[in-house]
């Protein structure tokens, strides 16, 4: 447990102190948010807010995983160490797009296919390297999707190729989910942060149950087929303590935003945990603040599409503004408001998914 606990500290040490001397760099520099003209209209105070803040948040949780390993003499793991390969490759491409916006002083960066197409190279690097590095016939990630645990839904169809095709794409439909969920959820001051505190909380608690309870330890019926559990749980603490340090300037009113940078290495490192746990589908329900979030957007698109095409091609929207939180403000919420009411959904989300995580080990499995 001194790894947890000695990740956790120094990520939130790197959060809190860091994003301060980061918010003086990104002044100076120019490095400042540029707000679209088409959002709220109190969103507009935000121009030049200083920008690209994920860079602290993936840098803190490298650097308290790194130190809590030195500290301990403990060697790192391959779960552990892919989890942070997808955070920071995906954290990569987020900045190449906050750069852009910067540069070029738009709301725009990357081309949606280029943002895409980051994502899927660093998606199938994962992918395939998480079915490798096999210890005593677990790797860090499984061929059946799994909920709580692996389910006998079995994707590699006895190591054919095309079973590994398949996986590849499932692993690339779950981290595009989060990874483009957080970015969508990171509309307002502090929430998309607040959140992910909450929710890679409730991953330390799922990877160190799975730790006390794991079948290299406990042959027994309810134990988990997890390779590195501890780690993940230090992965889930590190990354949790860097957004609370982070949280502490990004509340409203907020000094500094994260970015694509953060957005897309957050949700990444989500899908990393939910894969390398064996909590896919149990994800959905953790992190259901990020799924409303786009459910919405793929609400709103669908029904602009459908009511154009039978309305004379003028288009009617379902909400009056999409990311779901825009369309609250546009009622006449406050944004902090918003947010405080989107972290008590985020909160029970995250209390019905360790709920039935822990509901399934009482009942000895229900998959």
């Amino acid at each position: 447990m001194k790894l947890v606990l000695i990740g956790a500290l120094v990520a939130l040490i790197v959060g809190l102190v860091g994003t301060r001397y980061f918010i003086s760099l990104a002044r100076a520099k120019g490095w400042g948010q540029f707000v679209r003209d088409d959002g709220p209209t109190s969103h507009h105070t935000k121009r030049g807010t200083p920008q690209m803040g994920g860079v602290v948040i993936i840098a803190g949780s490298v650097l308290g995983y790194v130190l809590a390993h030195l500290f301990t003499w403990d060697p790192p793991t391959a779960s552990g160490m892919l989890v942070l390969f997808l955070m920071v490759g995906l954290g990569f491409v987020g900045w190449l797009d906050d750069w852009l916006k910067i540069s070029h002083q738009r709301s725009l960066g990357l081309t949606s296919v280029q943002k895409l197409g980051g994502q899927t190279v660093v998606a199938v690097i994962f992918a395939i390297l998480a079915t490798k590095f096999s210890r005593g016939g677990v790797s860090p990630a499984s061929y059946r999707i799994s909920f709580v645990r692996d389910t006998w839904i079995n994707l590699a169809f006895h190591g054919t190729v095309l079973g590994v095709i398949l996986f590849v794409i499932w692993a690339n439909i779950m981290i595009a989910g989060t990874s483009n969920g957080v970015n969508l959820t990171d509309g307002l001051d502090g929430q998309a942060t607040g959140a992910s505190v909450m929710v890679f909380g409730a991953y330390v608690l799922i990877s160190v149950w799975q730790f006390n309870q794991n079948c290299q330890f406990h042959h027994v019926a309810k134990c988990y087929n997890v390779r590195d559990p501890l780690d993940l749980a230090v992965v889930a603490a590190c990354v949790m303590g860097a957004c609370f340090g982070f949280l502490w300037w990004n509340a409203s009113p907020a000094k500094i935003f994260m970015g694509d940078t953060g957005s897309l290495g957050l949700g990444g490192a989500l899908a990393g945990l939910a894969i390398t746990t064996r909590t896919e589908l149990l994800v959905v329900i953790i992190g259901g603040l990020f799924v409303l979030e786009t459910v919405s957007v793929m609400l709103q698109v669908s029904y602009f599409k459908l009511t154009k095409r039978s309305n004379g091609g003028v288009g009617k929207r379902l909400f009056r503004m999409t990311p779901i939180h825009h369309h609250f403000e546009m009622l006449g919420w406050e944004q902090v408001t918003v947010t405080i009411r989107f972290w008590i959904i985020c909160g029970l989300c995250v209390a019905a998914g360790l709920a039935i995580f822990y509901a399934e080990w009482v009942v000895g499995g229900v998959v």
